[in-house]
């Protein structure tokens, strides 16, 4: 039975996995490839108080609906569309808009926790951990944050010592273990992305002759 290429690309934040992500879509322009973002799977918390929402830690697993990924996930595999949820960062809840998505030939899982979970981990047919010194990842966050979310260096930097760091710590590094390709320093390492989109071209080839 045909079945699409699943590739996860994990690291910590501000590592560059969705600059490798970009990279492999770019080098795939011919082909069917779908990008599936673990950041659009975080829980509904419309049930909560704006207040306490906005204690929410985006960077630990229960942030996420895990399950609704997986299940969305298994359907594309089946090849069978899904409608994507969205996340309204501003209400911090999810929205009640949806993104329509079509099952592809190959499909791209990104985010922070894809390696976390042994269940989403079994789904992937190549593993990839972006793997960036902590210096460059606070210096990209600082630069994201202040130029495109309107936060202060003060607030980027609190959260970063007392969430992101250990969260990353805690949660993230040690999924490094799981993955199949360890990339250092992201969408910069072209002989790395080189190879791996070699591979993705090689199995592609071998599911056509099929």
């Amino acid at each position: 039975m045909k079945k699409p290429i699943v590739i996860g690309v994990t690291g910590g934040s501000g590592s560059g996995k969705t600059s490798v992500s970009r990279a492999i879509l770019d080098k795939f322009t011919d082909v069917s490839i779908l990008l599936l973002e673990q950041d659009f799977y975080y829980k509904d918390q419309s049930q909560l108080p704006f207040e306490e929402r906005l204690k929410t830690n985006y960077d630990h697993p229960f942030a996420f609906d895990t399950d609704l990924f997986i299940e969305d996930l298994m359907k594309l595999i089946r090849y069978e569309s899904i409608d994507q949820p969205v996340y309204d960062y501003a209400m911090h809840t999810r929205s009640d808009k949806v993104i329509h998505r079509e099952p592809k030939d190959v499909i791209i899982v990104e985010g922070i926790l894809i390696l976390e979970d042994e269940r989403l981990r079994n789904l992937m047919d190549i593993k990839v951990y972006v793997d960036t010194d902590d210096d460059i990842r606070i210096i990209r966050r600082i630069k994201r944050d202040m130029e495109e979310r309107g936060r202060t260096l003060d607030s980027v930097i609190h959260q970063y010592l007392s969430v992101v760091k250990p969260m990353h710590q805690q949660f993230i590094e040690p999924t490094k273990k799981f993955a199949d390709i360890i990339i250092p320093e992201g969408g910069q390492n072209q002989v790395a992305i080189d190879l791996m989109t070699t591979k993705i071209a090689s199995i592609l080839s071998d599911n056509r002759q099929k």
